[in-house]
């Protein structure tokens, strides 16, 4: 076995190994990820996940630096009484399921490793955060059905060996509240089922009230962290307030003993996108698009980051899995795909970041690591 496959294996075991030191053993490096959505539908039929256009998307991210790709499957929920959880999105379940899967082989083809992220979609408009089933038997009937459609996805991540699997995305009213314990166990029941490494991809103004951390390997966060109060503000206010993020990140981190991963972070492409970054492209209109805003909050929060040994990584919102479709969000969306933020994020994924393992350092950083050499 050549020291390269040794470092590999390594990798893989602790990758499979739960624990709150499981990212340090892996020695992976920094996470450089994007998330790839949507899965097809009828307007897009063939060109989701798993399709020859997922494949080119593919192929565009890693040319990018990406060492990782996050998956979203969703599925549906009438409003917010937790009544049930449709798992057909937009294809049929098993379809989907079986596109989920080819997707994310196709990814570990190209070098890249996969975070697996079931959604949740509101029909009725309303927020995740806010879900209220009512009494303590509805919420225990809610962690019901929410648990068996969470573990079909985490069986799918078994079998395809994805590498880290997040158990829920923005559930603000469960995870930071006296139900928390049933969400503790639907943890338990995936790790029945999965045997990676488990997150959860809290919002970014409740991580601290998060209850659940002890029962998961990474602090998941969904970033979308304000950079500023009022419009106009100049470079130097983003930087601060991201140093300030940076702070809040590493305190997280130590309290809980754990690296901290920013599970989705981005901006819009529109004047001030770092006032009320979380606000949705499909709410604006009439809106000028403006690439050197974006690429400078993008600059902003990255560069204040890396250096914390910490910080374990940040995945992209988002590119898509067609990536010569533009009808999927409108043109200030938030994908940076052929924006001068694609040059910025190019770039934090091209450097040596604190959470990389020496060895992965280029030859002249190297030199520079505290203790690294006697």
């Amino acid at each position: 076995m050549t020291a390269v496959q040794a470092l590999a294996l390594a990798s893989e075991l602790a990758l499979a190994s739960p624990g709150a030191d499981a990212w340090k053993r892996a020695e992976i490096g920094g996470v450089r990820g994007i998330t790839v959505g949507p899965i097809e539908n009828g307007y897009h039929p063939s060109v989701g996940y798993a399709s020859p256009a997922y494949e080119r998307s593919l192929g565009e991210m890693r040319a990018l630096g990406a060492t990782w790709i996050a998956l979203t499957p969703f599925g549906r929920i009438p409003d917010l009484a937790g009544s049930g959880i449709d798992p057909t999105f937009e294809v049929p379940f098993q379809r989907n399921r079986k596109d989920v899967a080819r997707a994310i082989e196709m990814a570990h083809a190209q070098g890249l490793r996969v975070m697996l992220v079931p959604h949740l979609w509101v029909e009725s408009g309303q927020w995740r955060g806010e879900l209220e089933p009512g009494n303590d038997a509805a919420w225990a009937r809610w962690a019901d059905r929410y648990e068996r459609f969470v573990r079909a996805w985490a069986e799918v991540g078994q079998e395809t060996h994805a590498d880290v699997f997040s158990a829920g995305v923005e559930l603000r009213s469960w995870v930071t509240t006296s139900h928390a314990p049933s969400f503790s166990h639907v943890i338990r029941e995936i790790r029945r089922v999965y045997h990676g490494l488990v997150t959860y991809s809290a919002n970014w103004d409740d991580v601290d009230q998060t209850v659940i951390w002890g029962d998961l390997d990474l602090i998941g966060i969904n970033a979308f962290y304000p950079l500023a109060e009022q419009p106009g503000a100049p470079y130097a206010t983003l930087l601060e307030s991201a140093r300030k993020i940076r702070t809040r990140v590493h305190d997280l981190a130590e309290s809980w003993q754990k690296p901290v991963l920013f599970t989705e972070t981005g901006y819009t492409t529109r004047a001030d996108p770092a006032v009320r970054p979380w606000i949705w492209p499909d709410a604006m209109s009439g809106i000028a698009v403006d690439e050197q805003a974006q690429a400078t909050a993008y600059r902003a929060l990255a560069g204040s980051l890396l250096d914390d040994p910490d910080f374990a990584g940040f995945f992209v919102w988002r590119f898509y899995a067609d990536p010569d479709d533009t009808s999927q969000e409108a043109p200030w969306g938030f994908s940076p795909r052929g924006k001068q933020a694609e040059l910025v994020i190019r770039d934090a994924f091209a450097a040596p970041w604190a959470s990389d393992p020496w060895w992965r350092w280029p030859w002249p950083e190297r030199s520079r690591v505290p203790g690294m050499y006697p």
